[in-house]
């Protein structure tokens, strides 16, 4: 695509790197654990971190100004939906205990068990939580700290920031916490913020009846019912159970255990483990990592991701049937950044608060990094052999970010309008067909994404 020379010329500064300032830090308290690995062991349950950890972005090219910014973001930490596991587990240890058969680490399971259960009732099964107010409130925070000129034209203009949600309460909760972030660090910005609406064909695509038959594969698809039984039922399984229950109760007792009972039981234990992080204010003396080791937590995450793959991520060689319902998403993205571009919409931003059903097939359906490998038909989905990863494609508060920049017009000639995408607030490239304005840039001419994208 032709370029004028002035953005030719601005390429370069283009690519050196500013340091925003901040709340950066909160990396460190948001992970589980320190590393990329240490999250994987909590799958889609992993609480937010930021990506970009040292906080520096390129620097838009000379003479471009923020216009507009847009995002669809997850909820964020919330509660377990039910106490159906924290139930099932409990039920096994009391039975143990009747029967003096708990080890020593056995006996300490069931107080933290209690604990976390009244933590998740506590707020409600199913809602925001405490970790989840602070994640949708720091990362407001950041943004306003990227883009200072946009807020600042954002009160100046008197231009409308709007929200948009699933209508599910932690969705809501989720949009109210990020606003009033939003109106903390920038009160000129606090009067701009309209009430959330509610758009479910939108943002909670997955349920709607135009989707039917995604909700007819998840009930009744013979190939996705044969590839989670094959991986559930690997000989990993049964040893990781067995493993969990002996370190917990006496030998007599969990060779008494049915198999198919050991697996229900650490698959459930498993299902409180991984939520655990989440409820941390609510419940902060609550650590079960004790009760499962890295390696068995590790295969039982891997089930749970493998079961997000198939149901909401890249799935299946040849099929999208998982993912072609985001085109919704796409489009509103992409018609929201063109009508700013086009000057028929005065909206400063766009808030989208969605669930992890929507961004995980937004995210295939974007290419973005782990996402764009789907699994052949005789070889399942594996760690060795496919990036995908739940805790790092749609964490708790996972978020796609667009943001829209427009040169100054000169000599009559239309302003010219850039878009730069944060994932999970890293600076991401779009797919691969898809021309930055120069290598190594994060920037990319609207236009020549509406190419690429087959929208042009």
């Amino acid at each position: 695509m032709k370029r004028t020379a002035s953005l030719a010329a601005a390429v370069a500064a283009s690519l050196t790197v500013t340091v925003i300032l901040g709340t950066g830090a909160a990396a460190a308290h948001d992970r589980p654990g320190g590393s990329s690995a240490d999250r994987d062991l909590y799958g889609t349950k992993a609480p937010y971190a930021p990506q970009q950890a040292v906080n520096r972005y390129q620097r838009a090219p000379r003479g471009f100004t923020p216009v507009f910014t847009e995002n669809v973001a997850r909820h964020g930490s919330r509660a377990m939906s039910d106490g159906e596991d924290g139930d099932a587990v409990l039920a096994v240890l009391r039975r143990a205990q009747e029967q003096q058969a708990l080890t020593g680490l056995g006996a300490r399971l069931a107080p933290q068990v209690q604990t976390l259960l009244d933590a998740a009732a506590g707020i409600g099964y199913g809602n925001l939580s405490g970790r989840g107010v602070q994640e949708q409130q720091q990362i407001a925070r950041r943004l306003e700290q990227r883009l200072p000129q946009l807020f600042a034209a954002v009160a100046a203009g008197h231009e409308p920031i709007v929200v948009e949600t699933s209508g599910v309460a932690r969705a809501v909760a989720s949009a109210n916490a990020f606003t009033g972030g939003l109106a903390a660090g920038d009160p000129a910005v606090a009067g701009l913020i309209q009430a959330p609406v509610t758009d479910k064909n939108l943002l909670y695509f997955h349920k709607q009846p135009q989707n039917a038959d995604y909700q007819a594969y998840l009930a009744s698809d013979p190939q996705l019912a044969a590839v989670l039984a094959q991986i559930d039922g690997r000989p990993r399984t049964a040893e990781a159970a067995g493993h969990v229950v002996a370190r917990l109760f006496r030998a007599d007792f969990a060779a008494a255990m049915p198999v198919a009972d050991r697996i229900a039981f650490a698959r459930s234990l498993y299902q409180l483990y991984s939520a655990a992080p989440d409820l941390a204010v609510e419940a902060p003396a609550v650590d079960l990592r004790p009760f499962l080791t890295d390696e068995d937590a590790r295969w039982f995450a891997y089930l749970d991701d493998a079961e997000e793959f198939y149901r909401s991520g890249p799935a299946f060689a040849g099929r999208t049937i998982t993912y072609k319902m985001a085109g919704v998403l796409l489009d509103d993205l992409f018609a929201r950044a063109e009508a700013k571009a086009a000057g028929t919409s005065a909206d400063g931003a766009v808030l989208r608060f969605t669930h992890a059903e929507e961004v995980e097939p937004l995210a295939a359906l974007l290419g973005l990094p782990g996402s764009t490998r789907p699994a052949p038909a005789d070889q399942p989905y594996a760690y060795r052999t496919n990036p995908w990863r739940g805790a790092e494609v749609a964490p708790m508060a996972a978020n796609v970010q667009w943001d829209l920049y427009a040169s100054t017009p000169k000599d009559g000639k239309p302003a010219e309008h850039l878009v730069r995408m944060l994932y999970n607030e890293r600076e991401t490239a779009f797919k691969a067909s898809c021309r930055p304005i120069a290598k190594g840039s994060y920037f990319y001419d609207l236009d020549e994404l509406k190419r690429c994208f087959g929208r042009a």
